[in-house]
């Protein structure tokens, strides 16, 4: 009972922390005209939301939850319409949301085919595994924009915590499937911790480093002319 007890917890602040970190995408989205997730990592999330919302759903809380974090999916999806465009200047614009759908149409059967390959239809390895990537995927965002636009602390902590809650809750299910206690979900437990952990601390010296560049750069800009 104890264990069950722990294993329930863990999986109310996976739905909790990542609750946050979706709310937390949209609002700077919407704030700073942009999308927070990557568009791939955004293509394998909202296939594998849908799966287990309304195709394959599992029992007891996660299905509500599930249903929850793909309606959050659909706003995160919204900001990347709206804003995406401008992230890809060298995409011709007419092409962008071809491209989109295009991305969208190969992740799903992906994580389909994925998931009855290596879960026998579950989500679990395919939920770790396209985390791992998306963990990957937000430390490669934050290089490529040079910057946090559309990213926060608060975003990258909300989904350490939460992926950190989701590992823990496999780890206290009483009721694990064998096929689940193995070297490769060890490993995914670990690789998504680093990865969001590196994330986080990363994200955090860039936003320090943007703090000093621009008082720096407004007081060259209000130094008056020298005069010649």
């Amino acid at each position: 009972m104890a264990m069950e007890t722990v294993h329930t917890a863990f999986l109310l602040g996976t739905g909790g922390f990542w609750t946050v970190a979706y709310v937390l995408l949209i609002r700077t989205g919407l704030r700073e005209r942009t999308f927070g997730m990557p568009l791939v990592a955004f293509a394998t999330n909202i296939s594998w939301e849908f799966m287990f919302a309304f195709v394959r759903p599992p029992s007891g809380v996660m299905h509500v939850i599930n249903i929850v974090w793909f309606c959050f999916d659909v706003a995160i999806g919204y900001t990347l319409v709206r804003f995406g465009r401008a992230e890809f200047p060298y995409l011709p614009r007419s092409l962008f949301l071809p491209a989109l759908l295009g991305v969208l149409a190969l992740a799903y059967p992906g994580m389909n085919y994925a998931s009855e390959l290596f879960d026998e239809g579950a989500g679990a390895v395919t939920a770790f595994a396209s985390n791992l990537a998306m963990s990957g995927m937000f430390l490669a965002m934050l290089a490529a924009r040079r910057g946090t636009r559309g990213q926060s602390a608060g975003i990258a902590l909300a989904k350490l915590l939460g992926t950190a809650c989701a590992s823990l809750s496999m780890l206290t299910d009483p009721g694990l499937a064998p096929r689940l206690d193995n070297a490769l979900m060890y490993y995914l437990y670990a690789g998504c911790f680093l990865l969001d952990a590196a994330y986080l601390g990363a994200l955090l010296a860039v936003r320090r480093a943007e703090r000093t560049v621009a008082p720096a750069t407004a007081t060259v800009l209000a130094r008056p002319a020298a005069t010649p």
